[in-house]
């Protein structure tokens, strides 16, 4: 028999075996164990989806199309509130603007969700080396190009903000303005907040070397080459500031689209009629009676700059290829929401209408065995924060709300309950002073249904699979009752988990 001294010393020798067993084993897995993705997130302003992938080959985006080619491309993303700074501190946050109170281009989320994790953050916290270049969190455009404008400076290990000829060159933009006849005209620019909100363009001299979003890839492909021979892995964010207005790009790029091949939208007459009148408030102040001629101008430069930066996301995208990247590296490309180009002779964003709405988005993963396939299925950029720490085994925000995309990105057509819910918001001159309007919006694969003021201001509902134009507005059709009592049901269940970090 044993002492109880023997016992104890078999049980600690035991002990220190496990122990030393454990770490070895540990360390095998360790080595086993493939590297972490890095993630190379693009971001691009005010595009909607006229790209060639998505459809529109009437504007040429071969890179754009290429990285399309080897990832997930969404047709149905949508944003969650159709202007940048809304929309761009909700998918950076994972958080819904009724939770960010992210609601124009100046509140700040951290106001309202001071301990927030955004996206880089996140990846920070697991290692990762983070840094951005050009436009992630809001800058005015143009004035506030070269400068951290609303950046969220806890976000980021390292940062560029890239400035070019483009602001120098400013005096030269022409933009629309409304003549004395009540139609509108063109006059050129006299200062850089001139522009920012209006439909402006350049044809400028010079390379692409010389513009903002050039140096932006040049400074992209500079941390790339860092990263590449450091020890960690990394979220290079890198924001484009095109095909924002002023739609400026090389004159080459605009000879690419000549001016009488551009298709117009198509407007019937008495379109206002067809919409309740909140639905068209972003109607812009100085267009009204735009000539057929004025509207290819400005088409020509918003196709001339969209081409220009995909000609920039290639330079970023070849240099992932050159530095033997493209293994190990998720490559994710968005807007951060769309953009009317006349259609219901609206221009540029915040309405729920489809083109405002949806934007373009593509997510490639290296080894991917749905890679080149699109999915249809109904997605919002919200999801990002979730998505992206899934696909990499990061340990996402307590508050990102949305649903994780992995499943989708693994099997485009999977089986998916997930509707998309986007808002907005707008004033009004009122008989008793300022009227406050908030739409709200939720699109499935087949169906949009859009409030205004919880149906006070107007109800709209919208068939995709017979009128994807959204021009036959039928909430009140009797034919189609059960349908928006269907979907009304589907945007009000969406209010109550709103601001709850629940997924919907």
């Amino acid at each position: 028999m044993l002492d109880t001294n023997s016992l104890k010393r078999g049980s600690l020798f035991l002990s220190a075996w496990l122990a030393i067993a454990a770490l070895a084993c540990g360390a095998a897995r360790a080595e086993d164990a493939p590297p972490r993705m890095n993630v190379l997130h693009i971001i691009s302003d005010d595009l909607c989806a006229r790209l060639a992938c998505f459809g529109f080959e009437e504007v040429q985006s071969p890179n754009i199309d290429a990285l399309a080619a080897r990832g997930v491309r969404f047709e149905r993303a949508y944003c969650q509130y159709p202007l940048c700074n809304p929309s761009r501190a909700s998918f950076m946050t994972g958080a819904r603007p009724d939770t960010t109170k992210v609601l124009d281009n100046s509140d700040e989320f951290r106001d309202a969700i001071p301990d927030v994790l955004t996206i880089p953050q996140s990846f920070r916290n697991a290692g990762y080396a983070v840094a951005r270049v050009g436009k992630i969190y809001h800058y005015g455009v143009p004035g506030q190009i070269g400068t951290d404008g609303l950046d969220d400076p806890a976000s980021w290990d390292k940062v560029v903000n890239p400035i070019g000829r483009d602001i120098d060159d400013i005096g030269l933009v022409e933009m629309f303005s409304l003549g004395e006849d009540g139609k509108t005209t063109t006059r050129h620019a006299e200062k850089l907040t001139d522009t920012g909100g209006t439909v402006s363009w350049l044809a400028a001299d010079g390379t692409d070397d010389e513009q903002t979003d050039g140096k932006g890839a040049v400074a992209a492909i500079d941390f790339l080459e860092k990263f590449a021979a450091g020890d960690k892995p990394f979220y290079l964010a890198v924001g484009f500031y095109r095909p924002h207005t002023p739609y400026i790009a090389p004159k080459p790029y605009f000879d690419r689209y000549p001016r009488a091949s551009i298709a117009l939208p198509e407007v019937p007459r008495g379109v206002d009629d067809l919409f309740p009148a909140a639905a068209l408030l972003s109607r812009k102040a100085d267009i009204a009676d735009v000539s057929d001629e004025l509207c290819r101008t400005a088409i020509q430069a918003y196709y001339a700059s969209t081409t220009f930066m995909d000609a920039q996301v290639g330079r970023v995208l070849d240099a992932v290829e050159r530095l033997g990247l493209s293994d190990n590296t998720i490559v994710v490309f968005h807007s951060d929401h769309g953009y009317h180009l006349g259609e219901k002779h609206l221009w540029q964003k915040k309405s729920l209408f489809e083109e405002s709405a949806r934007v373009p988005f593509i997510i490639a993963v290296p080894g991917n065995a749905a890679n080149g396939k699109a999915s249809t299925r109904t997605v919002e950029l919200l999801s990002l924060h979730r998505t992206l720490t899934d696909l990499c085994g990061v340990e996402p925000s307590p508050l990102a709300a949305g649903a994780s995309l992995a499943p989708l990105v693994r099997d485009p057509e999977a089986a998916w309950e997930h509707a998309a819910y986007t808002q907005t918001s707008h004033t009004r001159k009122g008989k008793k002073g300022i009227d406050h309007i908030t739409g709200r919006s939720v699109r499935t694969e087949r169906w949009r249904y859009t409030e205004w003021n919880d149906g006070e201001e107007g109800v709209e509902l919208y068939d995709h699979e017979a009128d994807p134009k959204e021009m036959k507005n039928l909430a009140k059709d009797p034919d189609h009752a059960d349908q928006a009592a269907t979907m009304k049901a589907l945007l009000h269940a969406a209010g109550e988990v709103v601001g709850r970090g629940r997924d919907i």
